[in-house]
């Protein structure tokens, strides 16, 4: 139906900004944007768009926030502050029918060493005991499952990039409406292993070879917690930036080795196109080159085989929301139980 981004105001009295009126039909979803400076707006946009899309008729009120330990340089600084970031402290004070956490870069070998660390397993207690169900993205999700059952993620031999395909549980109401497979894009370092996500009685939702578990649940409290290895988010140039990025930093000597093309991603002119690009930073890097990169040229061929299926999973998520809201706001309260039975 709508979606309206809720954006803080600092000046307003906490009454003013009360988190949900009872008997509302909106329906209040937070972001805690933990992604780069550099990856901020982007991470807007793309939830935005993916919660718009999935709406239907709903009315969704959308807010984003903040973690004061996610190391921020002046200009991501001022980006927050700019676009209304909540602060977490104010956010979870009032309230919220679902949660979605994304992660970041980690700068330190353990998880448990990044200064956040705290702050995510707050976040993640406050998730199961307030809200029917919260989503955890590609590193929030690694963090998450450690702090919940101490499985950690493993070091992969190579980067997993590209668009993969997932077969799925066929009784999961998640996937209701979704036809299989269940294309979703991945990028990322690091996985947790599948037969421990099992063994800590995980339910895997969508699986594949390649990337094994995608997406994965588990009902903690009366709270379903989802958790995405991949980014049904994305948009369609999303891994297009990312490597060009990577190849960025080939060619100004930060990374040793040229960035493999993502799986699936990209038709067979564009990558004819980038090999040919390859090749001349393989013969002569210079940072210089990358203006040259192809990459309008590669963007108008790119096509988005996720999207639909992403948008049919959240909608599924929303209307999961909406139906414990009515359960929670219809259920008689103890002073309504005793004067009915007086």
């Amino acid at each position: 139906m709508s979606l309206e981004i809720e954006r803080h105001r600092s000046r307003e009295s906490p009454r003013r900004k009360a988190a949900r009126i009872p008997g509302s039909d909106s329906l209040i979803i937070a972001v805690a944007n933990n992604m780069p400076d550099s990856a901020l707006e982007a991470t807007e946009t793309q939830f935005a768009r993916l919660l718009s899309a999935a709406a239907d008729s709903l009315e969704v009120r959308l807010r984003f926030a903040f973690l004061p330990e996610v190391p921020r340089a002046q200009a991501g600084r001022e980006h927050i502050r700019g676009a209304g970031y909540w602060p977490i402290e104010e956010l979870l004070r009032a309230g919220v029918d679902g949660l979605i956490v994304t992660g970041l870069e980690p700068c330190k070998p353990l998880l448990s060493d990044e200064p956040y660390w705290d702050r995510m397993g707050q976040l993640l207690r406050w998730a199961q005991s307030n809200t029917a169900s919260s989503i955890w993205s590609c590193l929030a999700a690694h963090a998450a499952v450690e702090q919940l059952d101490g499985v950690r993620r493993r070091r992969l031999e190579r980067k997993r990039c590209g668009v993969f395909a997932h077969s799925t549980l066929a009784d999961e109401a998640l996937l209701a409406g979704v036809a299989g497979p269940l294309y979703t894009p991945h990028s990322r370092w690091n996985e947790l292993p599948v037969e421990a996500l099992r063994a800590a009685n995980y339910r895997i939702v969508s699986f594949s070879p390649e990337t094994g578990a995608d997406m994965f649940i588990k009902e903690q409290g009366g709270s379903l917690l989802i958790f995405f290895q991949g980014h049904p988010e994305y948009e369609e140039t999303t891994l297009l930036r990312e490597y060009r990025r990577d190849v960025g930093r080939f060619l100004r000597g930060q990374q040793p080795h040229y960035p493999t093309l993502p799986h699936d991603y990209f038709s067979a002119p564009a990558i004819e196109l980038l090999s040919a690009f390859e090749k001349r930073a393989l013969a002569a890097p210079s940072a210089d080159l990358l203006a040259e990169f192809p990459m309008s040229t590669v963007a108008e061929t790119l096509r988005n085989t996720w999207g639909q299926s992403a948008a049919g999973i959240y909608r599924n998520w929303l209307a999961r929301l909406a139906s414990a809201r009515t359960r929670t706001e219809t259920r008689p309260t103890p002073q309504q139980v005793s004067s009915s039975g007086s």
